[in-house]
């Protein structure tokens, strides 16, 4: 599983590196094609990037800083897949204008709609730059494990902060400028025009667990791993993930925002 076969990695990573590598098979079997284009924004040093690019996939990589371009650079190097992945400097903001409307099988947008101004912006220009039948991949923070480890931790005030906000944030001080529930995710998606897929619950216990647990019991960490993919589809989990993982299908002849078919 490449990157995410690394134990600590695997635990953050597996889940939706699994529902993603599926989404992937599916849309060769309905392309008829064996290398798709896919574009990450925000792909930063290539954690996604390069394992999907070893399963011989084309990967466009956009992210706003030059050194994680330089970073991914390297890596896509080291790993020899530099000739299936690029890098473009841009944002969400401006992704049209760094890359094609309407070029992409899958797109990958992943720990971005926290950062941007207008997430429904965001997710609208992902969706521009896929093909129609194409799938979107979005991975976004979850308030509810944000209060929940807020809590745990001993920061009450801080985790019922949290817990009203609307946009999620446990005070001046969270590094999290916005976090969302499933439900405003899927309605993300969906107002988009997108047909929304799987909902997926990321990392509901692996922040948790404490490392050395982890690192020094037997078989830890592939048993948390298995419990962390039972209970990554059950609704009643979504609401206590670190992250949420929401999967859209773009439909063939979607119009696009400007009124054009896709």
């Amino acid at each position: 599983m490449s990157d995410t076969s690394r134990p600590r990695a695997s635990l953050r990573t597996a889940v939706v590196w699994e529902v993603l590598k599926e989404a992937l098979d599916r849309r060769v079997k309905a392309t008829g094609r064996d290398v798709l284009d896919v574009l990450d924004t925000g792909g930063g040093t290539g954690k996604f990037a390069v394992p999907v690019a070893r399963l011989g996939h084309r990967v466009t990589v956009v992210d706003p800083s030059p050194n994680a371009l330089f970073g991914l650079e390297r890596r896509v190097t080291e790993e020899g897949v530099a000739d299936l992945v690029r890098g473009v400097q841009g944002d969400a903001q401006g992704l049209l204008d760094v890359v094609e409307r309407d070029a992409y099988d899958v797109v990958l947008c992943h720990g971005v709609l926290e950062y941007v101004d207008d997430p429904a912006e965001g997710v609208a220009n992902t969706v521009a730059a896929l093909r129609p039948g194409g799938t979107l991949s979005l991975l976004a923070a979850g308030v509810g494990g944000a209060v929940l480890a807020r809590a745990l931790a001993g920061h009450f005030t801080e985790a019922r902060t949290a817990l009203t906000d609307p946009a999620g944030r446990w005070g001046a001080g969270d590094p999290v400028p916005r976090r969302f529930t499933a439900e405003q995710l899927a309605e993300l998606v969906g107002g988009a025009g997108l047909e929304v897929g799987s909902v997926h619950g990321v990392r509901v216990f692996a922040d948790l667990v404490p490392g050395v647990l982890v690192d020094t019991e037997p078989g830890a960490v592939e048993a948390l791993l298995r419990l962390e993919e039972a209970a990554a589809e059950l609704p009643a989990f979504h609401a206590v993930a670190t992250q949420l993982h929401v999967l859209g299908q773009k439909r063939p002849g979607q119009k696009r925002p400007d009124g054009e078919r896709a």
